[in-house]
């Protein structure tokens, strides 16, 4: 006769029965693992170094044990494991059990063959299945143990500061006999248990749940395995039964994230690549349904020359369809602060790495970890033959919760791609119950889609899928009261989504994180760094292409400036650009941009010999001219500094046409001279014929205006000034302020003949903690929105906030500028290497400094150099040339000591319309006759431009951003150029065939 049963003591009976706290003397817990030996041999040694398997194995090892502690952090220990397995173990399952604090790896027969990392749930590599008397019963491993945990080593939380001294301990090193039978019960049970839990008291489902596996306790005696397969057949019957039809459909794929450089160094993330990964082909090989999802052409870079025997391991899988490159970047870049052609760069090295490796490219974009994401991704994305993307991270939003997760998303210049977040909103999810139920629960789009991804592994610091969360999914596949749960992967994914997508909902616009907003900021060096090194790349690039076309004896530097662009693209890694990491990566950062300095001057010099050599004076005393280069496609006049014969430093002004240069013998003579006069209140008044300013005795800017207007846009600085400069060509006046306990502010502000901004040229001796320094400019100025460059264009934000999606953008990002206008009236603020900015109501606010502590204690405690302007201007930005003259503040004129030859200025491009901007020029990837040019129509216009050229061009087509020519994209050649067709900020790239 069944007795009446209480929910909450059957409950409490089954977790006891499961219990690894109570009761494993006698539960089932307990008997999870069988007889038990310890290694035949331990010994170590330690080093300061990450060093190769094939140097570690001849260093001398000293003797070890269990208990034994290692370190401090970022140490590597390696242990020599010689095993002896007992033959009264013939037949069973055996595992090698390792337990300690840190990550490490087993080698086995010199190749890695297991990761184990507590935190990750992998402490076990599996020796046998069922031991054979033909198989070893002695060998050796070698066990390399890192001293830095899955998320680094932080001093009292995960993203304190490392602590430099943590010891981590040896706490279990034996050999074990595993009972499988035990594994699989407890996975049946632990299922039942949550569906019991979660299912909830309303739904009949919970009660089968928990009645079966209270009855499974009644059946199973732990003491005699032979009860087991009755408990585990009433576990099947209640997994068997079916779905409906119309349940929702969950997309399983095993997934790894690994962040290229966060709480821990590039070189340790070489390591948690191959500990992650191995991982991966020792559970492929025995679950031949699993697929796993990996993103970041840099890792497999990596893991290719640092591990080729798991590469080539790695390569086999991904022939199979079950190791999934995904992404088609170079890393998980910021979404943020790259410049336009930097994310160009991403998709291009990424997606030529994958063919090549792999023979394929990806056709997903897979950003899941990252601070926000530009409106102009969308039109990246389908240039690089990618129509699908995957992230989650806008769950974390502060303030207000998206209202979708699987939508269009449509980017500023009307690209469109299909997204989707996983509705669990995790990208690290362990194959549970509660899960599943939440991503069914969650999902936004209910009766729009019925499908959604899943992506499980243990991820950030690495780890990845377990057995344990395959085995979970297994019982979950088709159960009635659960979603449907199939391993999948991306494409099968996205292909039923795109089935079920007449429904969906468009968003349009940048998705913007409303989290992390001072990663706009923080680690300043990285960031000026960064645009300097776009800005240096860029110009090797230009002067390179032209010097090829003009001389055929140069060889276009194609192998050095890869790999400069993909240390470039390393560091936009999303926490190393946006400074989200500890200092070690800072200084790894730093190292690299170093090299791409040295070595991207080294190759602009190059260029310049072979592109002018002829105008060049070696003889420096004998100067008797300025060559002038400019790299940007528009005229500039502008006033430079240049050395005379005598070494003197003199002004200039001086006009250089298009993607050209110029030979400077006699300068300009500007239209009206600088003018800077101190009046007799001690203040200064500087004026240049376009722009006049007034600074009171405190060094307060309290008037810039437009010479032929009245307005007077305000700003406020502080502190007395002197004058440094007193007018001609160039005016200028310089004062200093303290700023917080212990911090310095110098600047200079500098006005040019005939340049229509007022540049503040600073520098700051930083040393302060959790402080935030910003420069204001309250402007006579009524807008309700402002705009801000992104990569290839710009969009408005609101400057009021009204509801609470403006209120959680008070601190936004931008690039080189931002402007607040009203009708025929505006102002811009420009600067060379900042990002976070702000405008609410009439005041404009630029971003300089912060100074956090975590995870980096030394975040932007230094000297710093920067410059910002401010532009006052009639009419619209775009009339006034804001965009123009923020590009010519970031890309100054190149000025080299000339002979004194008679040279006419040469161009080799320019561009009909000023809506329109050459972004890049470059040798094409595959075609050394070819160049490729990337235009973008910046206004947000309809244009018709012609691509004027003074090269020797005898094919002209259009092609994708990876450089293959898109159907029927021939353009013809016309005496006024090649005519291209823009549209509001579209992105295009012509590739030129040059002739001899």
């Amino acid at each position: 006769m069944a007795a009446l049963k209480h929910r909450r003591t059957a409950l409490e009976r089954v977790e006891k029965f499961l219990s690894e706290i109570y009761f494993t003397d006698c539960n089932l817990r307990g008997r999870l693992f069988g007889d038990s030996c310890p290694p035949a041999l331990l010994s170590c040694f330690q080093t300061p170094q990450r060093i190769q398997y094939d140097e570690a194995i001849r260093q001398e090892f000293q003797p070890a044990k269990v208990g034994d502690s290692f370190g401090p952090t970022w140490e590597t220990c390696w242990f020599k494991v010689e095993l002896s397995i007992p033959p009264a173990w013939a037949g069973r399952e055996v595992h090698f059990v390792w337990e300690s604090d840190g990550e490490g790896m087993v080698w086995r027969d010199s190749q890695p063959v297991q990761g184990l990392t507590k935190e990750g749930e992998k402490t076990s590599y599996i020796l046998t299945s069922s031991l054979k008397k033909s198989e070893p019963h002695s060998l050796t491993l070698y066990v390399e143990l890192a001293c830095n945990g899955l998320f680094g080593a932080g001093k009292g939380s995960m993203i304190a500061p490392p602590d430099p001294d943590r010891r981590f301990t040896l706490s279990k090193a034996e050999l074990v006999v595993f009972n499988r039978n035990v594994y699989e019960l407890l996975v049946d049970l632990e299922i039942l248990l949550d569906m019991a839990k979660l299912l909830g008291e309303e739904d009949q489902r919970s009660f089968q749940a928990l009645y079966t596996a209270n009855q499974m306790v009644n059946v199973c005696d732990v003491m005699d395995p032979s009860t087991f397969p009755a408990a585990r057949d009433l576990a099947a019957a209640i997994f068997s039964q079916r779905n409906g039809e119309s349940q929702h459909t969950i997309h399983a794929m095993g997934h790894c994230h690994i962040d290229s450089a966060w709480l821990w160094p590039y070189e340790e993330t070489i390591r948690k690549c191959a500990r992650s990964w191995v991982s991966v082909i020792r559970l492929m090989e025995s679950n031949p349904e699993l697929t796993f999802t990996c993103s970041q052409a840099q890792q497999f870079e990596w893991v290719r020359s640092w591990y080729p025997g798991l590469y080539a391991q790695i390569q086999r899988f991904v022939a199979k369809g079950q190791f999934i490159p995904v992404g088609g970047t170079w890393v998980e870049m910021d979404g943020n602060l790259p410049s336009g052609e930097s994310m160009v760069r991403q998709f291009l090295q990424g997606q030529r790495f994958f063919q090549e490796q792999f023979g394929q490219m990806c056709s997903e974009f897979w950003l899941p970890d990252t601070f926000g994401y530009s409106a102009q991704l969308p039109q990246l994305m389908r240039g690089c033959g990618i129509r699908r993307f995957l992230t989650q991270k806008l769950s974390w939003n502060l303030v207000n919760t998206f209202p979708h997760h699987t939508f269009f998303w449509e980017g500023i210049d009307g690209s469109r791609v299909l997204t989707h977040f996983p509705p669990g909103d995790s990208y690290g999810m362990h194959g549970r119950v509660e899960e599943m139920l939440k991503t069914v629960k969650n999902n936004k789009d209910k009766g729009r889609v019925n499908n959604s991804a899943f992506l499980f592994g243990f991820g950030d610091g690495g780890g990845g899928p377990t057995q344990k969360m395959l085995d979970r999914m297994k019982r979950m596949s088709d159960t009635d009261g659960l979603p449907r749960v199939q391993i999948s992967t991306p494409d099968r994914l996205f292909s039923v989504l795109e089935k079920e997508s007449s429904q969906l909902c468009t968003w349009v616009g940048e998705l913007f994180l409303e989290l992390h907003n001072g990663t706009y900021t923080t680690q300043a060096q990285i960031k000026k760094e960064n645009r300097e090194c776009e800005r240096i790349l860029h110009d090797v690039e230009v002067l390179s292409t032209l010097a090829v076309a003009r001389d055929s004896t140069f060889r276009y530097p194609a192998s050095q400036l890869q790999r400069l662009w993909r240390l470039l693209l390393l560091n936009q890694f999303h926490d190393v650009l946006p400074g989200s990491c500890i200092q070690l990566v800072v200084a790894d950062a730093l190292q690299y941009y170093a090299e791409i300095r040295r070595a991207g001057a080294e190759l602009q010099e190059e260029a310049v010999q072979s592109l002018c050599g002829d105008l060049l004076q070696p003889e420096a005393a004998s100067t008797e001219s300025t060559l002038v280069l400019n790299t940007l496609p528009w005229e500039r006049t502008e006033v430079i500094s240049r050395t005379e014969p005598a070494r003197a430093k003199t002004l200039a002004l001086v006009t250089v046409p298009s993607m050209g240069y110029a030979v400077v013998q006699e300068p300009l003579v500007p239209p009206q001279p600088v003018m800077v006069r101190k009046e007799e209140d001690g203040s200064v008044v500087m004026e240049n014929g376009v722009i006049a300013v007034h600074l009171d005795v405190m060094g307060r800017l309290t008037s810039l205006r437009l010479v032929d207007s009245e307005r007077k846009p305000v700003v406020t600085l502080l502190r007395p000034l002197e004058i440094t400069l007193a007018g001609g060509l160039r005016g200028s006046v310089s004062f200093s302020l303290q700023v917080g306990a212990s911090s310095t502010v110098t600047q200079e502000i500098t006005l040019d003949a005939s340049c229509p901004y007022l540049r503040f040229l600073t520098q700051v001796e930083w040393r302060e903690a959790h402080k935030f320094l910003k420069v204001e400019f309250p402007v006579q100025v009524r807008s309700m929105n402002a705009t801000y460059e992104i990569q290839f264009g710009h969009l408005q934000r609101p400057t009021h906030w009204n509801t609470s999606w403006d209120w959680a953008r008070f601190e936004v990002w931008a690039h080189k500028w931002l402007d607040l206008s009203e009708h025929g009236f505006g102002v811009a603020v420009l600067n060379d290497c900042k990002y976070g900015a702000s405008a609410r109501g009439n005041v404009l606010s630029l971003s300089l400094l912060r100074a956090p502590k975590s995870p980096d204690a030394t975040a932007d405690i230094a000297h710093h150099r920067f410059t910002y302007a401010v532009m006052p201007h009639q009419g619209s930005f775009q009339d006034a040339g804001v965009i123009q003259h923020a590009y010519n503040l970031n890309f100054p004129l190149h000025v080299v000591p000339a002979g004194s030859a008679q040279c006419l200025a040469w161009s080799s491009f320019s561009v009909s319309s000023p809506a329109v901007v050459l972004e890049a020029l470059k040798q094409a990837e595959d075609r050394a006759d070819a160049v490729v040019a990337r235009l973008y129509e910046a206004h947000g216009s309809t244009v018709v431009a012609w691509l004027q050229t003074s090269l020797p061009v005898k094919e002209a087509m259009l092609c994708d951003l990876l450089e293959r020519p898109v159907a029927r994209g021939c353009l013809p050649l016309e005496l006024r150029g090649v005519r291209l067709s823009f549209t509001p900020f579209r992105l295009l790239s012509v590739l030129l065939v040059l002739g001899r």
